[in-house]
């Protein structure tokens, strides 16, 4: 059986999750608490992060690489689009999110709301968390521009570069802070993504200790 070793918020899990729901793979989630050191796990991938994905017998570490196996072993539907202008664009922008944003918001904000109390890193550092509110308000202004003069982020047809944007505000929207009410239009995009059968999975991950808002699972937020 098809395998993900994953966290429930690692926006790079999720992202993994959701391009294998688009392509309709059967898979089984296996949670992996990385800061136990796993030996096992370190064995599969020496990096000790999440996700890995084991697809019939052949281990595949990093999200990005898995998106590529994925999208190579099993190109229907594409995801990264078929003309060579339409898949540079759609790498380009899924690794904005996975890098600029990640950096900027993600590392900001999920870390020390969530992450650093998981490995014991002490208390939330106030002034991070202030940084990625600041940071989002631009990602979000980022995808207004695209998506009004696009069907989805890369063009025409949904792509890697939408799941990754929409993995890493998934996990910020758990966390309720996505100021949704002052960007309408990245909203409308982020709800057509949040009703998509591969999305509905990730509506019911929860992390103890972390309860999300009440408009987190709401389709009608």
């Amino acid at each position: 059986m098809r395998t993900v070793y994953h966290l429930p918020l690692s926006p790079f899990s999720r992202k993994v999750r959701l391009v294998l729901g688009e392509k309709k793979l059967a898979f089984e989630l296996q949670v992996e608490n990385i800061w136990c050191r796993r030996e096992e796990f370190l064995i599969l991938n020496p990096t000790g992060q999440v996700p890995v994905l084991i697809d019939d017998g052949l281990v595949v570490a990093d999200s990005t690489a898995i998106c590529e196996y994925l999208e190579d072993a099993y190109p229907t539907p594409t995801l990264i689009g078929k003309p060579p202008t339409a898949r540079a664009e759609a790498r380009r922008l899924a690794l904005w999110f996975d890098l600029k944003f990640a950096g900027e918001v993600t590392s900001n904000i999920a870390y020390e709301k969530m992450t650093k109390r998981l490995l014991g890193g002490g208390e939330p550092d106030s002034e991070r968390i202030r940084a990625g509110k600041d940071n989002i308000r631009y990602h979000l202004e980022y995808i207004e521009f695209l998506t009004e003069r696009r069907n989805w982020l890369a063009g025409d047809n949904l792509t890697c570069a939408d799941l990754a944007a929409v993995a890493h505000l998934s996990v910020i929207d758990y966390l309720g802070d996505v100021p949704w009410s002052e960007h309408v239009k990245a909203k409308n995009w982020y709800a057509r993504l949040k009703s998509r059968p591969s999305f509905q999975p990730l509506l019911t991950d929860h992390v103890a200790g972390v309860l999300p808002p009440k408009t987190y699972a709401d389709l009608d937020f």
